[in-house]
């Protein structure tokens, strides 16, 4: 410890910069890890939301909800069978606003469930964001497809659906404008891939959310540029120690030949790593959380505890094996040889 410490102040500038480097690359990471979870939100708040569970579409639909249309005596089989199922359909649309101008929305409808809005012929309830449209609740909405008009009764918070509010409508105003009579989907909370019924394929919810094309390919370039930058990370500790190592090799022979340990070498490098690393991202989870916080209200920005306490645990661990990896030339270094190649 007082090895490491004492060249650390001899050697501020050459710390300093690791540290800053590290600083830049983890906050980079904590920001992009956050728009990854605030676009995950943003496009499939409304499945996230559900309970853990089973979801059911037609075998035939080829793993495309749209095309799937679950045959009505399968959907009332699995109802009342199952006490708290779901039978619900999903699709894009718009409504005309009071001033006429069109609102993308998501129009979901469902049976009788506790887990997704139920409303009445004609009524409609709205995710929250479409109050920054100007729609308040009492407003009168059209849609071109819909003979009748709809009233809105309220607002629900952070209900998404492929990035444009959910709207909730009842059933059979959902039929008169898709001109469709079966449901999409079945939803099973608590259930397991061991139920199978007749024509249909399950999925978890994971397995769900990666049917939609535009979530999964979102996900995977936003978590691939995370990983990446934590591979960096870990590299630059490895050369930063190596060169450094290098530079040292006379030393250690010193220090090897007066009766200090190799695993002791390890520790004051390892010491040294960890007080860097530490104080990095500290820095770098505070700006990170800074910025959740005054980020502006339509960036779909979202940083949770969990996830920062996982990627500064990845962080250390990366720092760690590059270190250590570097450090494997610590113990090849035979004192007599090191010492005749002179300390720099």
């Amino acid at each position: 410890m007082i090895l490491s410490w004492k060249e650390m102040k001899k050697n501020k500038v050459r710390f300093l910069i690791l540290g800053s480097i590290v600083f830049l690359v983890s906050l980079l990471t904590f920001i992009i890890s956050g728009l990854a979870n605030g676009l995950s939100q943003d496009n499939a708040a409304l499945i996230k939301d559900l309970p853990q569970g089973q979801f059911y579409m037609t075998k035939d639909a080829e793993k495309t909800y749209n095309l799937s249309k679950i045959d009505r005596s399968i959907q009332n089989k699995i109802l009342n069978k199952q006490k708290d199922a779901v039978a619900f359909s999903i699709q894009m649309g718009f409504l005309n606003d009071k001033d006429d101008k069109q609102q993308s929305v998501a129009f979901v409808t469902s049976t009788g469930s506790k887990l997704f809005k139920n409303v009445k012929h004609e009524e409609i309830i709205l995710d929250s964001s479409l109050k920054d449209k100007g729609i308040k609740v009492g407003d009168t909405l059209t849609n071109n497809q819909f003979s009748g008009k709809f009233i809105v009764k309220g607002f629900v918070d952070q209900k998404k659906y492929s990035h444009v509010p959910v709207a909730y409508i009842n059933m059979e105003d959902y039929k008169q404008i898709y001109k469709v009579k079966e449901m999409q989907l079945v939803f099973i909370p608590g259930g397991d891939s061991s139920q199978e019924f007749t024509g249909l394929q399950s999925f978890s919810q994971k397995d769900f959310l990666n049917t939609i094309p535009s979530y999964n390919a979102e996900q995977m370039s936003l978590n691939m540029i995370v990983w990446f930058l934590v591979i960096i990370s870990g590299m630059l500790f490895a050369i930063f120690f190596y060169m450094m190592n290098v530079q040292k090799i006379g030393l250690y022979g010193i220090l090897k030949a007066i009766g200090v340990k190799t695993s002791d070498l390890f520790k004051m490098m390892w010491t040294q790593m960890i007080f860097i690393t530490v104080i990095s991202l500290a820095m770098s989870i505070a700006l990170s959380q800074v910025f959740n916080m005054i980020a502006p209200k339509g960036m779909p920005f979202h940083l949770t505890f969990e996830t920062t306490a996982q990627l500064s645990i990845v962080f250390l661990v990366i720092g760690f094996i590059g270190a250590t990896l570097s450090g494997i030339q610590i113990k090849k270094v035979e004192p007599l040889q090191a010492i005749q190649q002179g300390e720099v």
